[in-house]
């Protein structure tokens, strides 16, 4: 798992490489702007797509992209309930 957090869209190239080698990235936009951010959601879930892999929001500007070798099932709040009951 690889742990990205891109400042500028000229980085999703980099997160789509690492996509493309069968690595699931977890990727933080909260430090790029809302244009780029959106930019660069397009682009990954082109790369996804062409994959065959998944791209999940998992919190606020924080995506899950995964290759279709990795299988994720659950959902955060189900963790969360879990977690503290």
């Amino acid at each position: 798992m690889i742990l990205l957090e891109p400042r500028t869209y000229d980085e999703a190239q980099e997160i789509a490489d690492h996509l493309k080698n069968r690595k699931a990235v977890i990727i933080n936009l909260q430090r790029i702007s809302h244009d780029q951010a959106k930019r660069v959601v397009d682009f990954l879930s082109g790369t996804v797509y062409a994959i065959g892999g998944d791209i999940q929001k998992v919190g606020s500007n924080i995506f899950l992209c995964t290759p279709d070798n990795v299988d994720v099932s659950g959902t955060i709040t189900e963790m969360m309930q879990e977690h503290f009951e």
